[in-house]
């Protein structure tokens, strides 16, 4: 906690930082998994191609093993791997 208070001053402002970049995360890992599993649909699929189809079901097991985002934005933040604005400085 004291290493990640340190970063901004307010364990708030880190947790906040931290929890976008995590959001950012989890969007673009939801894109390439979407875009992966919709290689694998067609519009005559029927239920048992669904589930019998083993590079689809491989694809989703390795998403599911990767570092959660929260994970990855807590590393990547203590590595001092994040920028920050606030929003009074991008104003002026």
């Amino acid at each position: 906690m004291r290493e990640i208070t340190q970063k901004t001053g307010n364990v708030y402002e880190s947790v906040y930082i931290i929890a976008q970049r995590a959001k950012q995360i989890a969007a673009k890992t939801k894109e390439e998994l979407t875009a992966k599993l919709n290689d694998f649909s067609s519009p005559i699929d029927n239920l048992e191609e669904v589930f019998e189809n083993r590079e689809q079901i491989e694809i989703s097991k390795f998403y599911e093993k990767m570092p959660k985002p929260t994970t990855i934005a807590t590393e990547e933040f203590l590595e001092d791997k994040l920028a920050w604005k606030y929003p009074e400085e991008i104003e002026n």
